[in-house]
């Protein structure tokens, strides 16, 4: 750039050139030349909370009789405007900045600042008025929970709920076939697909109620209690009727922290609902690998059921189709669970009053965030809703497993029935007919006892 395109910006530190055309001022630009780790900037879901609270802030202490009512409404406008998804390219800072997150909150105040001021034809101080009442060290980890408990509620529990209704509405379809179980890989007694798919739904649903139950921690706010907790230059009113009227604007149920020290110096709750987040990745790779499995051939694997073929898989076999969303599926589980060991080792970093990893943890909870709610949608649309099942692989499959012996132990012993299914695996014939020829039962007991849909319910076989 020519010193035409710069303009020249002052802080406590003294002046520097900030990009002309920039909404943000000095701050901001000492941040962007100091932190130059990573392509990564803070996501927009949290610049996007910092702005509710900026706006919040500013209504709140207008109310309070702390704040022109002017200047708060030119804030609360400029405020709405990041809300709404614009200026977002203004927030240039690296998520590996400071450890408290000022840069970013500081970014925050001078875009607000710079765009209240234009709507109000006069000076509005990032710091004395957009920032009044609040600290970095109370609006940060503010604004990571805000950020992820409107994210989950919005996007996640949704997607979730969307992958569990249709797993319910799969094992509706397909839901009487029987198929052979499987235990260490190997054949197992029979299942039918509703058991099994209902196995994976109650997954999901497990991991869903345990995000939900932290998110009740998550909503008790560190906004109030300023630098060290105390609540030092804030209002005594200021943090209950912040919580008050974010909830409002949100319409998500926010209240005030029973003790913000415990907010400040430490993350135990992100750290919980990461923790919840890498129980719902564990579901997600569980479920893709299975799909990837019962798909796998489809003439040389187990070639159960067959999933909808989305592209080409291979650049130089013709006619190859890969299980493409399972796979991307499990790798974005992948990354979540290694999202939640930063998430841990940022979580420890609470030195004295104040956590120091809080950009790190926002960064990484809101990542496992989106990839969950995408994964699981990519799941149940382009997987388990279209894939169709290929019973006659199925019933073959069946037919000479030898584990279905299993159901003559009470009758004929373990011993003798290990006998029959090594014979039947060694011969390649169906449990029914060696059985027959190594027993005195006769095939119409023989039948009943192996029936395989039968043996799906447990208990004795009658």
């Amino acid at each position: 750039m020519t010193t035409q395109e710069f303009r020249t910006e002052k802080d406590s530190m003294g002046e520097i050139r900030v990009p002309a055309d920039a909404l943000y001022q000095a701050q901001t630009q000492r941040a962007v030349d100091n932190f130059q780790f990573s392509r990564h900037t803070m996501p927009a879901t949290f610049i996007q909370a910092l702005a509710y609270i900026k706006q919040t802030a500013a209504i709140t202490n207008a109310q309070l009789g702390l704040l022109q009512g002017d200047i708060a409404e030119s804030i609360s406008d400029a405020a709405q405007e990041i809300i709404d998804g614009e200026h977002l390219d203004q927030f240039p800072v690296d998520v590996f900045q400071t450890g408290s997150g000022t840069s970013s909150n500081m970014n925050a105040n001078e875009v607000i600042a710079t765009l209240a001021s234009a709507k109000l034809g006069d000076v509005v101080s990032p710091n004395d008025h957009v920032n009044m009442g609040q600290s970095s060290n109370d609006v940060v980890p503010t604004a990571i929970q805000v950020s992820a408990a409107l994210t989950i509620e919005k996007h996640l529990l949704p997607s979730l709920a969307h992958l569990s209704h249709t797993l319910h509405m799969k094992r509706e379809d397909i839901g009487a076939v029987v198929k052979t179980g499987r235990t260490h890989l190997m054949d197992a007694m029979p299942v039918t697909f509703d058991q099994e798919l209902g196995g994976w739904q109650f997954q999901v649903e497990h991991a869903k109620q345990g995000i939900e139950r932290c998110l009740e921690a998550v909503k008790a706010l560190a906004q109030g209690g300023t630098a060290v907790g105390t609540g030092i230059n804030a209002d005594p009113r200021f943090a209950s009727a912040f919580a008050h009227n974010l909830s409002q604007a949100t319409g998500t149920q926010f209240e005030a922290s029973e003790n913000f020290f415990f907010n400040l110096s430490s993350q135990d709750a992100m750290v919980a609902l990461s923790g919840q987040l890498k129980t719902a990745a564990v579901a997600i790779m569980k479920i893709a690998n299975d799909l990837r499995w019962m798909n796998s051939g489809p003439l040389a694997g187990l070639g159960e059921i067959e999933l909808q073929g989305l592209q080409p898989g291979s650049s130089i076999m013709p006619g190859k189709v890969n299980p493409v969303i399972p796979e991307a599926a499990a790798m974005a589980a992948a990354q979540v669970i290694g999202n939640d060991a930063t998430v841990t080792v940022a979580g420890q970093s609470g030195n004295f009053q104040l956590n120091v990893m809080l950009p790190v943890i926002a960064h990484n909870v809101l990542e496992s965030i989106e990839l969950l709610s995408n994964s699981s949608r990519a799941l149940a649309d382009k997987a388990i809703f279209t894939f169709t099942v290929r019973k006659e692989n199925l019933d073959v499959a069946l037919a000479k497993n030898p584990i279905l012996v299993t159901a003559l132990n009470p009758v004929i012993g373990y011993l003798k029935a290990a006998e029959i299914a090594k014979k039947a695996y060694k011969e390649g014939r169906a449990i029914i007919d060696v059985a027959k020829e190594e027993t005195d039962l006769d095939r119409e007991t023989l039948t009943r006892l192996l029936d395989p849909t039968q043996l799906t319910q447990g208990g004795l076989a009658e």
